[in-house]
């Protein structure tokens, strides 16, 4: 039987889902191209990263923590050129 910890878990899972924001930011910043991003996505995608930060931290859960801290790091990134070139 494997043996796995529930925050093992959660670090895989915070390590994939925002490792998949990274290629977007890095094109974004390259091209200096959003017209295909949507204003609403980016704003709905840093409101709900902060509330899932803040609830990590009310659970003081570090996977959590410091997934939706990167994400939202890449996400404001994301949001801040969709507002500069749009």
């Amino acid at each position: 039987m494997y043996y796995y910890s529930s925050e093992m878990l959660g670090f895989a899972a915070g390590i994939i889902t925002t490792l998949a924001l990274l290629p977007q930011a890095v094109k974004i910043m390259a091209t200096r191209q959003t017209r295909d991003i949507s204003l609403v996505w980016a704003v709905s995608m840093n409101i709900g990263i902060v509330l899932w930060l803040l609830y990590g931290l009310e659970k003081n859960d570090l996977p959590m923590i410091a997934a939706n801290s990167v994400s939202l790091l890449l996400l404001f990134v994301i949001l801040l050129f969709k507002l500069r070139y749009r």
